[in-house]
C-alpha cells in the first residue's frame, strides 16, 4: 500500500471507533436524561423571576 492509503485506512478506523463510542455515550445520556424533574408550584402573587433550588445551585456552581 502507498503511504497515503495507510493514513486513510487509519482515519477510517478511528472514525469507526469514535462512532461506536458516541453511540454508547448517546444511549447512556438518553437513559440518564429520562428522569423527570420535579416542578415546583409558583408562589401566588409573584410574577417573573423566582429563585428556586436549581437556580441557587447554579449560582453556587457558577461562583456568583
Amino acid at each position: 500500500m502507498a503511504k497515503g492509503s495507510d493514513k486513510v485506512a487509519a482515519g477510517r478506523r478511528d472514525f469507526l471507533k469514535l462512532a461506536g463510542v458516541s453511540a454508547v455515550t448517546g444511549t447512556a445520556a438518553v437513559a440518564a436524561g429520562s428522569v423527570a424533574a420535579e416542578a415546583t408550584a409558583p408562589v401566588e402573587g409573584s410574577a417573573g423571576y423566582q429563585e428556586t433550588d436549581h437556580v441557587k445551585t447554579y449560582y453556587k456552581l457558577a461562583a456568583f
